[in-house]
């Protein structure tokens, strides 16, 4: 049966119909016009475009008091929903799937035996759980979203990995803002150095540092730290981390999220930022590398600047799958570049800009953005 409505809640993409229950059984479904609501109303579970980027539904996990900035879970983000109309529902043999009217329905898990007890629920820690329920009345885990994490790290939510099945567990941001499908940057346990790090392409750009005696990681601010408690766990089963909240009621909200330039960030402030990472420093966790471009200088970075730039030569990279750090990367390695902007409004494509003299940046409408590399001002010392 359908999910029938008792409130509505209006979001920036379309307005929907909240169920209070929290819970699908075997039989039931969630259509687009409807969401889940966890128990104590924290998180909501519903279909929804993405920011505007309308090639495709997901079906989405939103939590916190701004509901509609917080996005914490989305299925599938790289194979977008193309229905008007997709359902959710959960069957009488324990399979739990989206269902369109076009295509053949994507299983989010079928059960290797048949099970007629079953249920799936939203909590509210953003975790969105398939359960089998016992005739003694117990429950038994078969799926979680939580094992499946997008670009932001819940409490309890684990990286590392799974020894038992070999599932590994890690973030990976987004390509752009607009664009959710899978970016560069990933957010990994190391277990071996007992570190978070952020890698682009297999290279680690930050590291956290050890966990120290204080219980804090050397390369983390420590104001940023002390609401969290770290949960680290190594045997045979499993390799992982995770974090809690100390403060029981806090209200704000508390995922990290990994954003598309490769940042690292918490209500509390910034965690770690790979995308002030160029190779020659090793500040606030930077690794450094070998293979840095022989025309660049130390100090030189990247600076966001508004209006239109006055270079005498730009070129255009149309490829829709290219975002900031693939057109960042670029630039950095060509030593004609000194600045690059997106070419698409999503974030996506580049534009390159070069220049034999010296720059004349034309400031402008705010909304007209580029990157500009300079070089970091060098202040003279009193008394020297």
């Amino acid at each position: 049966m359908y999910l029938s409505s008792c409130l509505w809640w209006w979001s920036t993409t379309t307005t929907i119909h909240v169920k209070a229950q929290t819970s699908l059984m075997p039989g039931d479904t969630m259509d687009y016009d409807h969401a889940l609501l966890s128990e104590q109303g924290e998180c909501f579970l519903y279909f929804a475009y993405f920011n505007g980027y309308e090639k495709g539904k997901y079906l989405n996990i939103i939590c916190g008091p701004d509901v509609n900035n917080n996005e914490v879970w989305m299925y599938d983000r790289n194979n977008p929903i193309n229905s008007d109309s997709p359902v959710l529902s959960l069957d009488n043999f324990g399979v739990l799937k989206v269902e369109t009217n076009t295509r053949k329905p994507k299983i989010i898990y079928s059960s290797p035996q048949p099970i007629n007890n079953t249920v799936a629920t939203i909590l509210d820690t953003g975790n969105f759980v398939l359960e089998q329920i016992h005739p003694n009345g117990t429950k038994s885990l078969l799926w979680q979203s939580f094992d499946y994490p997008v670009d932001t790290l819940m409490p309890t939510m684990k990286l590392g990995v799974n020894r038992k099945t070999g599932h590994n567990w890690s973030l990976v941001s987004a390509l752009t803002n607009s664009v959710r499908t899978s970016g560069k940057f990933s957010l990994e346990w190391e277990p071996k150095q007992g570190e978070l790090n952020i890698k682009k392409h297999g290279k680690v750009y930050w590291k956290s540092g050890k966990l120290g005696s204080n219980g804090l990681f050397e390369n983390i601010p420590a104001n940023v730290q002390q609401m969290y408690k770290y949960i680290i766990v190594s045997n045979k089963d499993e390799d992982s981390f995770a974090f809690e909240i100390k403060e029981r009621n806090y209200k704000k909200f508390t995922g990290w999220i990994l954003f598309p330039a490769g940042r690292l960030s918490s209500s509390e402030g910034d965690i770690g930022n790979a995308d002030m990472c160029y190779g020659y420093n090793s500040d606030g966790g930077c690794q450094k590398w070998e293979d840095i471009p022989t025309c660049r200088d130390q100090g030189e970075v990247f600076q966001k600047q508004s209006g239109s730039p006055g270079f005498d030569n730009e070129t255009s990279v149309y490829n829709a799958l290219y975002g900031y750090n693939d057109c960042k990367e670029s630039c950095w390695k060509n030593c004609n570049c000194n600045g690059f902007s997106n070419y698409y409004e999503n974030g996506t494509g580049c534009i390159f800009y070069s220049s034999n003299s010296t720059i004349d940046v034309n400031f402008g409408d705010d909304d007209d953005n580029f990157h500009f590399l300079v070089k970091p001002i060098k202040v003279a010392r009193h008394g020297t």
